[in-house]
């Protein structure tokens, strides 16, 4: 079968070094959104220059500096999608980014999960495809091992509360059937999106460091559909506290490998 033809050899016929030029003194902590409105949030708030460009057929992507409390970091809006989300990582990766921290919304499996509520997964579902070109095959994945101690410190002191659990990681978001949700539910799954299992996998297989967490969106645990703020405008005041405790993670991160 295809998914099982995992390939561990890591020279390919096209490497990430080939189109990504190496930058000097790349910040330690690069970090990341999937909303434009989130993303310009934290550009107004803080001072930024521009660190480099991606580059693909849908146009040019700034990757800027950010100066957050004194320590240097590299932010970007990623692509949604697990395919391109890790392939404008893997060049960012060649680029020179060592720890990757990466946030957005999720649809919820669980209506108990409060709208805007903080996950923390520990585990994804891999129902997608490009996780399997950069791990064996198995139906899960192990996520978020090594920083999730830390980030749950970054939520006591702020004040959060988080729900800990498997994710569902798909690349078909107009195929999440009832039926699909009611065994993702069964398979322990408490949330669903489209890149952790592949940007996990990713990291893995380059050997950097990689964590990710949610704020929830929209509800599909009930009979019908329920959007919440899952539209990115959709109480951004609060999503832009919620970015904030991906920098006070990376703070933490940059003293440990002092």
């Amino acid at each position: 079968m295809i998914l099982e033809e995992f390939d561990s050899t890591v020279s390919a016929v096209i490497n990430p070094d080939m189109v990504a030029k190496k930058i000097e003194n790349f910040p330690e902590v690069t970090i990341a959104c999937f909303s434009w409105e989130l993303a310009d949030s934290v550009l107004e708030a803080f001072p930024h220059t521009e660190l480099c460009r991606l580059y693909s057929a849908v146009g040019t992507k700034q990757v800027y500096e950010i100066n957050y409390k004194g320590e240097r970091f590299a932010f970007y809006r990623c692509y949604v999608g697990e395919p391109p989300c890790v392939a404008e990582y893997e060049e960012l990766m060649a680029m020179g980014s060592k720890r990757l921290i990466l946030l957005g919304n999720c649809g919820v499996l669980d209506s108990n999960i409060e709208d805007c509520g903080i996950i923390i997964p520990t585990k994804a579902i891999r129902d997608e495809g490009c996780s399997y070109h950069y791990a064996p095959p198995s139906d899960t994945i192990e996520v978020n091992r090594k920083y999730r101690e830390l980030f749950k410190e970054v939520l006591s002191d702020f004040g959060y509360s988080f729900v800990e659990g498997t994710t569902w990681t798909t690349d078909a978001l107009y195929r999440e059937t009832r039926k699909k949700v009611d065994r993702r539910r069964e398979q322990g799954a408490v949330c669903v999106e489209m890149e952790c299992a592949g940007m996990q996998a990713l990291c893995d297989f380059r050997g950097t460091e990689f964590f990710q967490f949610f704020y929830a969106g929209d509800n599909l645990d009930e009979s019908e559909w329920d959007p919440r703020s899952i539209a990115g405008n959709v109480k951004l005041d609060e999503k832009s506290r919620i970015i904030l405790l991906a920098f006070e993670l990376g703070l933490k991160i940059i003293a440990e490998n002092k």
